[in-house]
């Protein structure tokens, strides 16, 4: 599987990642209400995807635990490209893989340079050029 930890609703904020229907997310707004006469106080948390940009509401308890994604954010070098993925070497275990380049990256990715990539829930996904 892939790293993550549980994390409490309530005491997530706006910069937060978390994991909404098995999509990582990017927490953009969280609003409490306050508690009713026999309930608990509901957090609502509306949140962006990181990999496919699309947005996501959450609704529930703030005592309730959901789950929040472990991001580690690695350099890697370009060895070469071929159409829309780039060969890259990783900075520190010296692993080779294939990475998919980005639209808005295309234009800067050359052979030689040195990029910024994510691994998230068992995915590498290329961030920015350095």
């Amino acid at each position: 599987m892939y790293d993550k930890k549980m994390v409490s609703v309530g005491s997530l904020k706006r910069g937060d990642t978390i994991i909404i229907d098995g999509h990582a997310c990017k927490v953009t707004d969280t609003t409490t209400s306050r508690p009713g006469k026999h309930g608990h106080a509901k957090v609502n948390m509306m949140a962006v995807g990181l990999l496919d940009g699309k947005k996501r509401n959450l609704v529930m308890p703030g005592h309730d635990k959901v789950e929040a994604p472990i991001i580690e954010k690695k350099t890697a070098q370009v060895l070469g490209i071929t159409g829309n993925q780039a060969s890259v070497m990783d900075g520190e275990s010296f692993e080779t893989f294939d990475l998919e380049i980005p639209d808005e990256l295309k234009a800067e990715v050359a052979e030689g340079k040195n990029v910024l990539y994510w691994e998230l829930m068992g995915l590498k996904v290329m961030k920015q050029v350095k």
